[in-house]
């Protein structure tokens, strides 16, 4: 069965998504991007303007304006809906972990130290 598009987010789509909260143009994101992740996520210009256009082409981010080659975007309501269900989706993988290794990491830090 084929996955749906976005069902889940790469790291690039869902920092890019987090970015476009605010309008910002594709610069922008990208220095925000490495700001915020402190250069652990980078996002090239290929793969920053070829996810625009797909978060575009699915409603999920609108042009908000261009002065020359420099477009700026910002999320609809609908990347906002995605970005607000990666969270949770991600919130829940955190919680699972915890839960399966409740104990298990104060163990092994008792018995390394």
């Amino acid at each position: 069965m084929a996955r749906e598009k976005f069902q889940t987010l790469t790291e690039q789509m869902f920092y890019i998504l987090l970015a476009l909260q605010e309008e910002r143009c594709g610069a922008d994101v990208m220095a925000l991007v490495a700001q915020i992740t402190q250069n652990r996520v980078a996002i090239g210009p290929g793969t920053l303007y070829n996810l625009l256009e797909d978060f575009l082409a699915a409603g999920m981010i609108v042009q908000t304006k261009t002065e020359g080659r420099r477009r700026s975007y910002t999320l609809t309501q609908q990347g906002r809906d995605r970005l607000l269900m990666e969270k949770q989706r991600l919130e829940r993988m955190l919680s699972d972990y915890r839960h399966m290794t409740a104990g298990t990491e104060k163990n092994q830090r008792d018995t390394a130290g």
